[in-house]
This record gives C-alpha cells, sequence and structure tokens, in this order.
C-alpha cells in the first residue's frame, strides 16, 4: 500500500495496490488455426447440447491460431446477460490479436436475436477502440450456426 497526501487535505490516505495477472487453467500445445465460421462451429459444436445459454470468446493470436477460450457468461434458457467490459477483459490480459464470439441457442434454432444483433455491433464497436478485432459472432443452433461474419454484418470478417 502507498500514503498519498493531496493538497486539499492534509490527512495521509493509503490506496490499495492492485495486480492484474492471467491464470492459465491447462497448458495445451494444440492451438487449432482458424480460417472460417465453420471451423468456429466444428470446435465449439458441443455447445449445442447446453440446455442454458452460455456466452464464449476465443481469443487469437495475429495467425488467428487459438490461443484459449473464455467462458464470459452463463444464462438462463433464452438469454445470457453479456457487457464488453467483461468479453474484452480475457482477450486484454491474454494480449489476443482478435476475438471470436459465440454462444448457443438452447431452443436449437441459430437466427439471431435483436439483442445479439446489438451486442454484435457494440462488441465491434469497443473491439476498434481499444484494437482488438471482432472477427466473427458465431450463433450455435443444434447441427447447424450462423455467422455474422459471413453475412456481412462485420465490417472485420476472418480472411
Amino acid at each position: 500500500m502507498k500514503k498519498f497526501q493531496t493538497s486539499s487535505t492534509p490527512t495521509l490516505f493509503t490506496l490499495p495496490q492492485i495486480r492484474v495477472m492471467l491464470i492459465r487453467e491447462e497448458a495445451t500445445t494444440y492451438r487449432p488455426k482458424i480460417s472460417s465460421s465453420a471451423d468456429v462451429y466444428n470446435l465449439t459444436h458441443d455447445m449445442m447440447s447446453l440446455d442454458r445459454e452460455e456466452f464464449r470468446i476465443l481469443l487469437l493470436d495475429t495467425k488467428h491460431h487459438v490461443v484459449g477460450v473464455h467462458t464470459v457468461a452463463i444464462g438462463s434458457l433464452n438469454t445470457a446477460i453479456v457487457h464488453p467490459r467483461e468479453v474484452f477483459k480475457a482477450a486484454i490480459l491474454a494480449n489476443a490479436f482478435a476475438i471470436i464470439a459465440l454462444h448457443n441457442h438452447p431452443s436449437g434454432d441459430p437466427t439471431p436475436s435483436p439483442e445479439d444483433h446489438a451486442l454484435t455491433k457494440r462488441l465491434g464497436e469497443t473491439g476498434t477502440i481499444l484494437g482488438i478485432r471482432l472477427l466473427d459472432h458465431v450463433v450455435i443452433g443444434h447441427n447447424k450456426f450462423y455467422s455474422f461474419a459471413d453475412q456481412g454484418q462485420l465490417n472485420q470478417s476472418i480472411p
């Protein structure tokens, strides 16, 4: 703790020191390259069997290899509360070049809701400000998926 004194008050006060760390839960050498939304689906299609909405991000390096996956939120049957601050926290800590957002629809229908569209727009804007590209937002359904990038709804897509 460091002690500080302001010019307006002669009293010393103490501010807590904050240390931010990334803790990798598992070490692995498996780092698949993402070249398309189908790659995302094939890597994460296990989400179609979940009974609640779950929102995850894939953290990518400059060559679009997956350096990690982070579960941002686990919600209810038809919603998960997601804030850009929580989405990009892990990306910043992992020094990710880009992210791919993904979540499941337990109903099996991957058609995005108006809230999905609004969140995707907000994540894209936030990523632009932070310098961490949002390459895609994939909605996982039963044996099918929806890709915002494939539908031309993102400015930056997977090359």
